[in-house]
């Protein structure tokens, strides 16, 4: 029955190919290059092996073969020549071996057999007694009928064949005549003595091969290993390189593969003069961007320095003309306060823009004793001022909390979540600013947390909010220097500070930054740990 067109047929041999073929491939793109060349090498030498020892067993089975038809081309002759010279005496004699047995020279396992009107005469001689022609034709054995059938069937045109007996005979090489009296005269003699030697080569073919495959094995590993060393080193160059921090600093970019391993006659030293020119690339980038940021924080440093002088002479004219004797019309005074704020602004500006210049040249923080509890005093006292339409509050331990710090960062640092709290919750909301003092002896650090009962953030934007990115979109310099200041791979010896907004990761950054419409989250909370004194009982205090 014929499948029709578009049908595919599969056969239950092939399932189950695919997944095969699959793990097959999966495990080879799993193997190292060193494994994949030695199993390669250890195949091909043993299809070798096997193509070796096949060719060669083949080659003396049908060697073998041929000395045992010559071998057999005797027998039958002397076997036909017996029974041709006394054609009837068979049997006379008690005990006389039957058929052509019994002629001169017949060896150990000779069969010989006549048939005459369908019935078998005939044995094969079992031991020596028989073969030597002793009296009683001693060492003859007679042929089951099994065998005696298997005899009648063999041709009589002189050409030899294969025939398994079966039982203790097992192989033959059997040849059929017609003797001059018209009887069927069939000769055989045993493959045993061959099928032993060739038996005895499979072994030694076997057992040479696996010690060659095994030295191969080895000695090959040995030679891939040390071929493939150089790719260890130009491996060892590039995994140092990924570790290098290229982001940002001062980059010495001097690792470089060693000489001996850029030969570029050579695989491997193609790699290894590649890398290197990579390098090579890549350090002159670095090297370029870091002039480039040299140039810009020195201007912006030049700038800022530059700045400050014509901002407060501006500032101060204004406060001079406005606070002068003289009444000045009312829209002159509103255009001098608005002067005088402006530059107030413009004055922080340049200030957060200074401090970033220094930051970006790696300046150190400083670590002066700092009161923790002063600075959040002042702090909430002056954000009590600025939102008058929030409930302020603090919770300060009794005594006063000191710290190794930078006041200025810190304060700065502080302010920023104040400011965050006033400008992104509603009117009536109560924000906390509270001190504690966590841990005891060594591993004491001081905790200061800026809490609030608003709205929070909303559940959509908190992913966004906790992202890195987030701080990424903060309006202006300001947020990232408290950002920067807070930061503690800025000075090893600078306690860990960590900042929480809500979601958000930075000291300054509103939810407005994260795209959210909505004020910042409940809670904000900025870790400063550092050995702090002993706390004392809490006590809340209102500004």
């Amino acid at each position: 029955m014929t499948a029709p067109r578009g049908t595919v047929l599969q056969g239950s041999g092939l399932k189950g190919t695919a997944p095969l073929q699959a793990r097959l491939v999966g495990a080879a793109n799993g193997m190292t290059l060193r494994r994949r060349l030695v199993l390669s090498v250890v195949g091909l030498l043993a299809l070798a092996s096997i193509i070796i020892g096949a060719v060669s067993i083949l080659a003396l089975q049908a060697s073998l073969e041929r000395q045992v038809d010559q071998q057999l081309s005797a027998t039958a002759s002397r076997s036909q020549s017996f029974v041709d010279r006394d054609p009837d005496d068979y049997g006379s004699f008690p005990g006389a071996p039957p058929g052509g047995l019994g002629a001169f020279g017949q060896q150990v396992g000779t069969i010989s057999a006549t048939i005459v009107g369908g019935v078998v005469s005939g044995g094969y001689i079992a031991d020596r007694g028989a073969a030597e022609g002793e009296p009683g034709g001693a060492g003859a054995v007679e042929l089951t009928a099994r065998q005696s059938e298997q005899l009648q069937s063999v041709a009589t045109d002189g050409v030899p064949r294969t025939v398994d007996l079966g039982g203790a005979l097992g192989r033959y090489r059997l040849v059929g005549e017609t003797s001059s009296t018209g009887a069927t005269i069939v000769t055989g003699l045993p493959l045993k003595p061959a099928d032993d030697v060739v038996e005895q080569l499979i072994v030694v073919i076997s057992v040479v091969a696996a010690i060659t495959l095994a030295l191969a094995a080895f000695v090959g590993a040995l030679i891939v290993r040390r071929a493939l060393r150089p790719l260890d080193r130009v491996v060892a160059t590039a995994t140092h390189v990924a570790a290098l921090e290229l982001d940002r600093g001062d980059v010495a970019l001097e690792a470089r593969v060693p000489a001996s391993d850029t030969d570029e006659r050579t695989e491997v030293g193609r790699v290894g003069a590649a890398l290197n020119g990579l390098l090579g690339r890549v350090s002159a980038a670095l090297s370029s961007r870091q002039a480039s940021e040299a140039k810009v924080r020195r201007f912006v440093s030049d700038a800022s320095h530059e700045l400050r002088t014509p901002l407060a002479s501006i500032r101060g004219y204004a406060e001079l003309t406005r606070r002068g004797p003289h009444q000045l019309p009312e829209d002159v005074t509103h255009s001098l306060s608005r002067i005088e704020s402006e530059s107030v602004r413009m004055t922080t500006i340049v200030e957060d823009l200074l401090l970033l210049a220094r930051l970006d040249e790696g300046r150190e923080l400083e670590s002066d004793p700092v009161d923790v509890t002063r600075i959040l005093l002042d702090t909430v006292g002056d954000a009590s001022a600025a939102g008058p339409d929030h409930d302020w509050g603090l919770d300060l331990p009794e005594e006063p909390v000191t710290v190794p710090g930078d006041d200025a960062r810190l304060r700065q640092v502080v302010v920023n979540l104040l400011a965050n709290a006033r400008t992104h919750t509603p009117s009536g909301t109560r924000v906390v600013a509270s001190l504690a003092v966590e841990g005891r002896g060594p591993d004491a650090h001081a905790v200061i947390r800026v809490t609030d009962d608003g709205p929070g953030i909303p559940r959509p934007c908190r992913r966004t909010c906790s992202s890195a990115s987030c701080a990424a979109t903060d309006p202006g310099p300001a947020p990232r220097a408290a950002r920067d200041s807070a930061s503690p791979s800025r000075r090893r010896s600078w306690p860990r500070t960590t900042v929480r907004c809500g979601s958000s990761r930075s000291p300054a950054a509103p939810s407005s930054a994260c795209g959210c419409r909505s004020s910042a989250g409940r809670r904000r909370r900025a870790t400063r740990r550092a050995p702090a004194s002993p706390p004392g009982r809490r006590r809340p205090v209102r500004p």
